[in-house]
């Protein structure tokens, strides 16, 4: 796989090792080769809108957002399709207890998804595709259930789906046939069902619930049958790659595999599985009756976007992530500590003179291995936790070169320009707003930097501290002090 050039300062492409994703179908790391060359089909599956979405939903949705700017920024042409879960049966419960429409409860906590989507800067997403915008899709491959006998009728119930009929189940999960009837699919527990692991794919109309036409009657989609019909209708019978959380490999994806390759006759489905670990909270599993369930917006209104994407980049994809409020200032200091970096970079390439050093080391090498080592590690199943730790080494290393007088203004806008390009896969570097220094500090600021260069410095030490006591603080380099707002 070849990393595309990031800037033209003369940087030779990256002719990287081949992309190995972790497939949860095969259990192993495989060379990862589309379908159709460079065009990659990807579906993620998204949220149910009954309520506010919880960070465990962002811990899923930064990562597939970091994969799929990762595989764009690679030379892929991605479609990257969502769904949302508009009608549900969460949705009409929530929607009963509220008093409230269902399809309008739906559409509100829809927005307000979108709305955290954007504050967490995620916005990969080719096309979002509410389940109620495809009713007629989904009917049509229910239709072709019914039609190779894979789905039965349980009167005044609904349409299941026989998953004795389909001899694979459980090769995703691992679980058989006979172990699926521990598991029940959301509310789908009839009685009358032929075996307990069967899941619905139509249910017939009960009062108050929004309905549609169907051969079968009036009524409305399962949960699992959305996903295929509206990834059907955009990919076709088969596509790359299908993300989600782990909660939903038993019994969602597993049902998702049964229908849609019953429904086609063509295996496999999807060629990649990928699936993000568990996010807990302070060591426990987040739940409202614990008092430890944390909303986007919560969350938004204490911390950054980027202090939780970097958080989530920290710990590999596939591993459990625990949320502490340790963890996510660390993150916050962290960010801080990249700002800062790069204000002091930036102070550089506005500075009139060239900082010369006969010791530096040439910047296009020190650049592009960086560069180097974010594609190494991308391309070995997206292992983020390395590159955000060579990321840090880097931004300690380029301090050091700072404080030396390593760098000079074409070092440091080479540098930037990397940060920047790949900042564009990974959106941890935040808005950095010169804030306008009162004239009194700039004022004590000078006064301090004349104390020093007389070496005067226990009248230094007290300026520095009254600039500190204003609400400032004063970094010292070779270029001269950075100046910035505490």
């Amino acid at each position: 796989m070849i990393c595309i050039p990031f800037d033209s300062f003369g940087a030779p492409e990256y002719d990287g090792n081949v992309m190995d994703i972790f497939n949860s179908l095969s259990r192993k790391k495989e060379e990862f080769k589309p379908l159709f060359d460079e065009k990659i089909n990807m579906f993620v599956c998204g949220p149910t809108v009954y309520d506010s979405s919880h960070i465990g939903h962002a811990r899923t949705y930064v990562f597939f957002d970091v994969a799929v700017k990762f595989l764009r920024h690679a030379g892929y042409t991605v479609f990257y399709l969502q769904n949302v879960t508009d009608i549900d049966d969460k949705v009409i419960i929530r929607a009963r207890e509220l008093g409230q429409n269902p399809l309008f409860l739906s559409r509100h906590y829809a927005r307000e998804y979108f709305q955290d989507m954007n504050e967490l800067k995620i916005s990969s997403v080719s096309k979002y595709a509410p389940a109620t915008k495809y009713i007629p899709h989904i009917i049509v491959q229910i239709k072709r259930l019914v039609q190779k006998g894979y789905v039965y009728t349980i009167s005044e119930d609904g349409l299941y789906f026989d998953i004795k009929k389909f001899s694979e189940y459980g090769k995703l999960s691992g679980r058989t046939a006979a172990e699926a009837e521990d598991a029940v699919s959301r509310i789908d527990d009839s009685i009358k069902k032929r075996n307990r692991g069967d899941f619905c794919v139509w249910k017939f109309e009960k009062p108050g619930e929004p309905s549609w036409a169907s051969p079968w009657g009036i009524g409305r989609p399962g949960w699992h049958i959305e996903d295929t019909a509206i990834s059907e209708h955009f990919f076709g019978p088969q596509y790359d790659i299908h993300g989600g959380g782990i909660d939903l490999k038993f019994p969602h994806h597993e049902s998702e595999i049964a229908q849609q390759e019953a429904a086609s006759g063509r295996k496999p489905f999807v060629k990649y599985w990928m699936h993000t670990g568990h996010l807990q909270v302070t060591g426990t599993k987040m739940s409202k009756s614990l008092k430890n369930f944390i909303t986007i917006r919560d969350l938004l209104k204490k911390y950054s976007a980027e202090s939780f994407r970097l958080l989530v980049l920290q710990n590999h994809y596939r591993s459990p992530l625990n949320f502490t409020n340790g963890s996510i200032r660390a993150a916050e200091e962290g960010i801080k500590r990249i700002a800062e970096c790069i204000q002091r970079l930036r102070k550089i390439t506005n500075h009139k003179s060239q900082i010369i050093n006969k010791f530096r080391v040439p910047n296009s090498k020190y650049s592009n291995d960086l560069r180097e080592k974010f594609c190494e590690a991308m391309n070995d199943d997206f292992d983020t936790p390395k590159v955000i730790a060579e990321i840090f080494r880097f931004i300690t290393d380029t301090n050091k070169r700072i404080d030396a007088g390593e760098l000079s203004k074409k070092d440091a806008r080479e540098i930037l320009v990397s940060l920047k390009r790949i900042d564009s896969v990974l959106g941890i570097i935040p808005i950095i707003k010169q804030k306008k220094i009162p004239e009194v500090i700039k004022k004590l600021s000078e006064e301090r930097e004349r104390c020093r260069k007389e070496k005067n410095w226990t009248n230094a030490d007290a300026i520095r501290q009254e600039i500190e006591q204003k609400g400032y603080s004063v970094k010292d380099g070779p270029d001269g002090p950075l100046v910035q707002k505490k």
